[in-house]
């Protein structure tokens, strides 16, 4: 617990709403709370579209580093027989043509 808070106390905490009162008066005091809810909540809104844009990133990143890592011969379909059939390549002349 932060040594400050332990200090507060209900005189402290009935001192500080009594202070508002007389600054702000006590007809502004709900709209006062209302505007900080309103303000807490779309602060938490933000904060979950920008907790949601970063998991996005990161899973597009990972999806990236993926692709990149992969094997190219790892999609390769096998010859099963049906087509034609290609030599290998031959060294310095790659792969003759039909």
């Amino acid at each position: 617990m932060h040594p400050i808070l332990a200090f507060i106390d209900a005189p402290i905490v009935i001192g500080i709403v009594i202070l508002a009162a007389l600054l702000f008066g006590a007809d502004k005091l709900p709209k006062l709370a209302r505007s900080a809810g309103q303000a807490k909540k779309e602060f938490v809104m933000g904060q979950m579209e920008a907790d949601q844009a970063a998991a996005k990133a990161r899973e597009d990143q990972r999806l990236h580093d993926q692709t990149v890592t992969m094997d190219p011969m790892q999609n390769v379909d096998i010859n099963t027989g049906s087509g034609q059939n290609v030599p290998p390549p031959t060294p310095d002349k790659g792969t003759p043509s039909a």
